[in-house]
């Protein structure tokens, strides 16, 4: 399995000689975020040939606490996570309540590198009102 997606091997390839600037899983985990970002902002349905890939909606669900809320979005999260990112093991995914943000959703991802489970990768999560989804290592 490689450490880059496909698009992102072939872009790079033609760069300084298909060279790394980066060491094996720095460039992973680097790769990893670059695809969280675009998977957690695309909404299911959006993508013709894979109806399932991005998350649902949550713009508009009524009777909702922050809670429930929290929660259906921490399912759909690992469930996207673990169907579309096979470089990750050990998905663990936490919703993590932030006093000072009371508007935003915080999410930790902990996880472990397929090709390597030595590697421990952490993500940090913020869904904003907007239902866009930022990612920070």
């Amino acid at each position: 399995m490689s450490q880059e997606r496909l698009l992102k091997r072939i872009s790079n390839y033609g760069k300084a000689g298909g060279q790394r600037a980066l060491p094996g899983a720095a460039l992973e985990i680097q790769s990893l975020t670059e695809h969280f970002q675009r998977l957690l902002n695309t909404r299911q349905g959006s993508v013709l040939t894979l109806p399932d890939y991005g998350i649902p909606d949550f713009s508009n669900v009524p009777g909702e606490t922050l809670t429930e809320a929290a929660i259906s979005m921490q399912n759909a999260l690992r469930q996207v996570l673990l169907k579309y990112e096979p470089r990750l093991s050990k998905v663990q995914l936490k919703f993590v309540p932030q006093k000072s943000d009371l508007l935003s959703l915080h999410f930790k991802i902990e996880a472990c590198l397929t090709r390597d489970p030595r590697v421990p990768v952490t993500f940090e999560t913020v869904v904003n009102t907007e239902g866009r989804v930022d990612i920070m290592q």
